[in-house]
C-alpha cells in the first residue's frame, strides 16, 4: 500500500459518522481527527493544521439552513487559503453544498455517502491542498474574456469596437440583463490607449442617493457625521483610466444634474471641499432601460442622454444569436470543469439540442449559471440531457426532482422513498414536494 499521506479534519455533529470516518479515513490518510461542532474550529486548525476539512452543512437539528455550514466554510478560507474544504450535506441540501462551492468549496459528499467516492474527493482536495502550501494564495480576479461568437449583430459591433476602442469616445451599452454589457465595457478598455491604468466600476443603481456624491465625487474630513478621513471618489480613483457607470438609468433625476456638471467640467468638488479637482477619465455607460423612452417621459436628462450617448452599441439577446449558444455553453464548461475538478470533455447531442430549444430570458447569465450548476452536479463525461434537465427543473417553479425525464423521477422517488425508511413525510420533505403530490408520484410508477 502507497504511503499515507495528509492531515483531514472532521466537523460533524453525528458521533455515529464521526465513528465511521474514525474508522475508514486512517486506512488512506495519515491523520485523522474529529471535532464535533465548530466551537472549537478554529483552535483545531492553528494545532492540527489539516489539509482537509469535511465540514458538515449543520450544527443544530432544529435549524437545518445550512447557513451555518456555509459561514464556517467561508470563514476557514479566509483564515487558511490553502485548506481545502468539502462539504458534508444531506440529500436535500444539495442546492446549498453547491452555493457553497461557489464560494470556495472544494467539492460536496452527499450522505449517506460512497467510501470510494468519499475517498477520491478527499484524496484529491488532500493532493491540492499540499501543492498550494508554502505557495502565496490570491483570489481570482481574471475577467471574463468576451466570446464575439458568428452571430452577424455580434460581428458587427466588434468592428464598431474595433474602431472606438483606440479613441476617448464616450460610449452607451444598451441590452437586457445578462447580455455581457460589462464584459464588452472591458473589452472596450482593454484595448484602449488607457489599458495601462484601471477600469472602475460603479453599480449606480445600486448607491443610495445620500451617498452617491460621496461615493462618486469623494467628500472630505468632517463633510457629514460619519466622515472621519478624506475619501477618494470613483471618478477620481478612475483618473487617467475608465469610469464604468452601470445602470445609470437608475439614477434619480436631481443627481443626474450633479452628474451632468462633473461630465461637463471635466472635475470634481468633494463634498464638503471647495477646491475643483481635474479628473480625466474614459466614460462607458450601460443600462438594460430604454433612455430615449425615460426622455420623453421626463425621467431623464436630454442634455445627460446626449453627453453619453457619442457611440451607442445595442447588446443583442441571448436568443437572437442561437448560433453562439452552444459554443458558448462548452466555453462555461472547459471553465468550471477546471474550476470544479469534473472530468468533462464535452456536452452530447441531445443536452445541445435542450440548449438551442431555452428561451433564454436571462441571457448569456442565465446560461453560464445553468452549465456551472450542471458541471457540479454531473457524473459523466459529457454533460447530458439529464443533467440540463435537472438543472432546468431546480430553475423552475416545479419543486425539486419532479422532471419531465420520467426514469430519472422514479429514481428520485425510489431513492427519496429509500433514505427516509418508507416515511412518507420525510421522503416528501426531501424531495421537497407536498405529500399529496408524492402520493400521486408513488402511484404513477407502482411504489
Amino acid at each position: 500500500m502507497a504511503t499515507k499521506k495528509g492531515k483531514v479534519l472532521i466537523v460533524d455533529d453525528n458521533a455515529g459518522i464521526r465513528r465511521a470516518l474514525e474508522i475508514l479515513l486512517p486506512l488512506h490518510f495519515a491523520e485523522v481527527k474529529t471535532i464535533p461542532s465548530p466551537a472549537t474550529l478554529v483552535g483545531s486548525l492553528e494545532q492540527f493544521q489539516p489539509d482537509v476539512v469535511l465540514l458538515d452543512m449543520n450544527f443544530n437539528t432544529s435549524i437545518n439552513t445550512g447557513n451555518e455550514g456555509l459561514y464556517w466554510a467561508a470563514e476557514i478560507k479566509k483564515m487558511v487559503p490553502e485548506v481545502e474544504v468539502v462539504l458534508f450535506t444531506a440529500y436535500a441540501d444539495i442546492a446549498l453544498a453547491v452555493e457553497g462551492m461557489k464560494r470556495g468549496a472544494f467539492d460536496f459528499i452527499v450522505k449517506p455517502w460512497d467510501n470510494d467516492k468519499l475517498i477520491e474527493v478527499l484524496t484529491a482536495a488532500r493532493d491540492k491542498a499540499r501543492k498550494a502550501k508554502g505557495q502565496t494564495t490570491s483570489v481570482e480576479t481574471t475577467a471574463s474574456p468576451m466570446y464575439w461568437g458568428s452571430s452577424p449583430a455580434m460581428l458587427s459591433i466588434r468592428k464598431t469596437v474595433d474602431k472606438i476602442a483606440p479613441t476617448d469616445a464616450t460610449v452607451l451599452i444598451t441590452g437586457e440583463n445578462g447580455t455581457g454589457k460589462d464584459v464588452l465595457a472591458r473589452e472596450i478598455h482593454a484595448h484602449s490607449l488607457r489599458s495601462g491604468k484601471q477600469m472602475v466600476a460603479v453599480d449606480a443603481g445600486a448607491i443610495t442617493e445620500t451617498l452617491f456624491e460621496s461615493e462618486l465625487f469623494g467628500h472630505v474630513k468632517g463633510a457629514f457625521t460619519d466622515a472621519h478621513t478624506d475619501h477618494v471618489g470613483k471618478f477620481e480613483q478612475a483618473d487617467g483610466g475608465t469610469l464604468f457607470l452601470d445602470e445609470i438609468g437608475n439614477i434619480p433625476l436631481h443627481l443626474q444634474a450633479k452628474l451632468l456638471r462633473v461630465l461637463q467640467n471635466r472635475s470634481v468638488v468633494r463634498v464638503g471641499g471647495s477646491q475643483a479637482i481635474p479628473v480625466n477619465i474614459r466614460l462607458i455607460c450601460a443600462t438594460n432601460m430604454n433612455l430615449e423612452q425615460l426622455v420623453r417621459e421626463g425621467r431623464f436628462r436630454e442634455d445627460l442622454y446626449y453627453r453619453i450617448n457619442t457611440v451607442h452599441i445595442a447588446l443583442p439577446p441571448l436568443r437572437e444569436r442561437k448560433e453562439d449558444i452552444v459554443p458558448l455553453a462548452e466555453l462555461f464548461l472547459e471553465r468550471y470543469a477546471e474550476k470544479y475538478h469534473r472530468p468533462l470533455t464535452g456536452i452530447d447531442p441531445e443536452a445541445a439540442e435542450i440548449l438551442q430549444e431555452q428561451a433564454w430570458n436571462g441571457n448569456i447569465r442565465e446560461l453560464q449559471n445553468r452549465i456551472e450548476k450542471a458541471v457540479i452536479l454531473s457524473d459523466g463525461k459529457e454533460l447530458s440531457e439529464k443533467d440540463i434537465q435537472r438543472d432546468a427543473g431546480s430553475q423552475s417553479a416545479a419543486p425539486r426532482g419532479l422532471l419531465h425525464d420520467d426514469t430519472e423521477e422514479e429514481r428520485l422517488v425510489r431513492e427519496a422513498m429509500q433514505r427516509s425508511n418508507g416515511n412518507i413525510s420525510a421522503a416528501a420533505k426531501l424531495l421537497g414536494v407536498s405529500r399529496p403530490t408524492l402520493y400521486a408520484k408513488l402511484k404513477k410508477y407502482g411504489l
